[in-house]
């Protein structure tokens, strides 16, 4: 019983009171996404960090409509997963693709969502 407790009050479950959806990545959209496999949510969320790595590189190009399309395939693959977080900072700089602070609120909550991908997979 203590082990229970003990995992349900671990910082990284907030105190085992608040929605999926304030994590960075949606676990519950991510298992209706996988249908339950676990295995499968993994391998999906590890492909997700390696895309968001060289997608975060060529959002550095100094061509607007390059940045455009690639915020707008960073936005798909995180909706996919359940990254609404990381999906919502690349809609901002779709809309505003020449905005460094966008960009830069687009790369912090890429890397949250990296490092929720890298506590799971341990």
């Amino acid at each position: 019983m203590a082990a229970l407790k003990i995992a349900f009050e671990a910082p990284d479950n907030f105190g085992g009171a608040c929605p999926s959806k304030s994590r960075p990545i949606d676990l519950v959209h991510l298992a209706t996404q996988t249908m339950g496999d676990k295995h499968l949510e993994l391998e999906v969320l590890q492909m997700f960090a390696r895309q968001t790595r060289q997608l975060m590189k060529e959002l550095s190009s100094d061509s607007v409509d390059h940045r455009l399309a690639t915020a707008h395939r960073l936005k798909g693959a995180a909706l996919a997963v359940g990254a609404f977080t990381v999906a919502q900072t690349a809609q901002t700089v779709e809309d505003h693709p020449q905005d460094a602070g966008h960009l830069a609120a687009l790369a912090t909550s890429v890397l949250e969502a990296e490092i929720f991908i890298l506590k799971l997979c341990r």
